[in-house]
């Protein structure tokens, strides 16, 4: 269990390295990209491009490993439909990200480079996600 919450721990760590040291932290960059007939930002484009490359890349072989290296099996989503459920969450995610310039990685990270979005961002979508939970169950 200890190497489990390192790796995660890791994980996370290079993560927000990488999202900070790309800028994605910076509310402004997101809200420029979305920007395009203004002042248009392209670097999430690049950020974006280089995750789809890297999955593109090392999806398959990690899979053909049989198993990942700090867990007994993969576990991938078994939802195999598009329901007004996922529907209705894309659009909520999509309007936040688009009124506030993030989403909840780049928000955490950037708590931990002092952005001052991040302040009153973060505690906005804990208030999201506790609602989500209690209109779920009711």
């Amino acid at each position: 269990m200890k190497r489990f919450i390192a790796a995660a721990f890791a994980s996370g760590a290079l993560f927000g390295l990488g999202l900070a040291f790309s800028g994605m932290t910076d509310a402004r960059r997101i809200l420029g990209f979305l920007d395009v007939a203004g002042n248009f930002d392209p670097t999430l484009a690049f950020v974006l491009g280089g995750a789809v490359a890297t999955t593109l890349l090392l999806f398959r072989p990690v899979l053909r490993r049989g198993r990942p290296l700090f867990a007994d099996d993969f576990r991938l989503s078994e939802l195999r439909h598009v329901d007004a459920r996922l529907l209705t969450g894309a659009a909520l995610f999509g309007m936040g990200w688009g009124l506030a310039g993030y989403c909840p990685g780049p928000a955490l990270a950037g708590l931990g480079v002092g952005s001052v979005e991040a302040l009153w961002f973060v505690p906005a979508m804990v208030v999201g996600i506790v609602l989500q939970r209690v209109f779920a169950r009711g």
